[in-house]
């Protein structure tokens, strides 16, 4: 599974978290730091990533649009990166199951 970190996570949670989600990205490290919500939506599901997000944003898109992508929402407010990586990596079994299609699971809220 492949996550695709936002804008409002650090870039280094993918290297961070590469033996958990290899291939993972950062919408920085693709050029697209400054693209508006509807790019990374459409490049995460053209790309078979999931959507890592402090936002509501993607979530409340998921309600309209239906997965492909799917969201893990952090709803644990502003925290530091070493926090959000431990968060992470205690969920890595929630978040694997969202690619299981008979478990329809789309958005994953992580407090």
């Amino acid at each position: 599974m492949r996550l695709l970190f936002d804008q409002n996570l650090s870039h280094r949670l993918v290297a961070a978290l590469d033996d958990l989600f290899p291939g993972s990205q950062h919408v920085r490290l693709l050029g697209m730091a400054e693209a508006d919500d509807l790019p990374i939506w459409e490049y995460a599901k053209a790309n078979g990533f999931v959507i890592v997000t402090h936002d509501s944003d993607y979530a409340d898109w998921n309600k309209l649009r239906g997965a492909p992508p799917k969201i893990v929402w952090l709803r644990c407010g502003n925290t530091s990166t070493a926090q959000i990586e431990a968060k992470l990596r205690q969920a890595a079994d929630r978040i694997h199951l969202l690619s299981d299609p008979d478990l329809g699971i789309e958005v994953l809220e992580i407090l």
